[in-house]
């Protein structure tokens, strides 16, 4: 299966230290291009999320943020440090026996004193193992919706590569009977003007007209890139590549074609050849 360059996704989680967030967005690009965009406390964690992203895609520049929103935590307990404390008593004291004031300290001011009540501390590594956690399913849901994106790719590509084929059939069909109008036209022309032509030599110029104007190998080979085309499609994977250079050979015997053109039926098919293989490369270029 074909996948996209351009997807997103958001997953989010909840825990008792707060919630975290993954937004994962990606456009196309000739190469794989990650940008982390991580909290100031995550960021240990921005190898990890490069090598998650490059063990899944191959192509595309990818934004990936990951948001922290802390929760205030009530405690169940308060710990407090008495040994803090006696040397705060100390020291108020002997401050106050230096000054003559009091030297006591109330129990509000020793509670709001930092150091006096130990607050929990969250756990980093449960932290960073949730957002690597996180980051799994927010990966996996964005390679979904680059998949999905690619099989209208997918179908799109597949009704020009119908319409080529049809502008091939057309042309095939008709090829014979372009050729004898040519060759009866160039023998009218001769007939008109009475020229004294040697019949061996009017054999040889209607069989050069006929080999420049043949087509069968560009319609040949048109068919045989085609094929390709569907046989790359349906093999899936990172396949944007080839399917960029099987677009330039494409384009390249729709060309020949058109040079060769003697008439306007072969005109009208190189053109419309043209047309749908720039609708398939517009297309291409989003493809992974």
């Amino acid at each position: 299966m074909i996948r996209s360059m351009t997807a997103f996704s958001r997953k989010e989680h909840t825990a008792p230290w707060g919630t975290l967030s993954w937004e994962l967005r990606s456009v196309n690009h000739r190469y794989l291009e990650v940008h982390p965009r991580l909290p100031d406390t995550l960021r240990d964690l921005e190898n990890p999320v490069r090598e998650a992203l490059r063990n899944n895609l191959s192509r595309g520049k990818v934004e990936c943020t990951l948001k922290l929103k802390a929760e205030n935590i009530t405690p169940t307990s308060l710990e407090i440090n008495e040994t803090y404390v006696k040397q705060l008593l100390e020291a108020a004291h002997k401050i106050g026996s230096l000054t003559g004031e009091s030297g006591t300290l109330s129990v509000t001011s020793l509670l709001n004193w930092p150091g006096v009540v130990a607050t929990p501390e969250t756990d980093q590594s449960e932290i960073q193992q949730a957002a690597l956690s996180l980051l799994k399913e927010a990966l996996k849901d964005f390679i979904a919706n680059r998949e999905r994106e690619g099989q209208v790719l997918n179908t799109i590509i597949t009704e020009r590569l119908d319409g080529i084929d049809e502008q091939v059939k057309i042309v095939r069909q008709h090829l014979p009977e372009i050729l004898q109008a040519q060759k009866d036209k160039l023998k009218a022309r001769l007939e008109e003007i009475s020229a004294n032509v040697d019949q061996d030599r009017l054999e040889q110029e209607i069989v050069y007209l006929a080999q420049k104007s043949d087509v069968d190998e560009e319609l040949d080979r048109l068919e045989t890139h085609v094929k390709e085309v569907r046989r790359t499609l349906k093999q899936g994977g990172a396949v944007g590549r080839r399917l960029d250079f099987l677009m330039q050979e494409l384009n390249r015997e729709a060309n020949t074609l058109g040079s060769k053109s003697i008439n306007t039926l072969t005109t009208q098919a190189a053109v419309e050849l043209k047309v749908l293989i720039e609708q398939m490369r517009e297309q291409i270029q989003n493809i992974e």
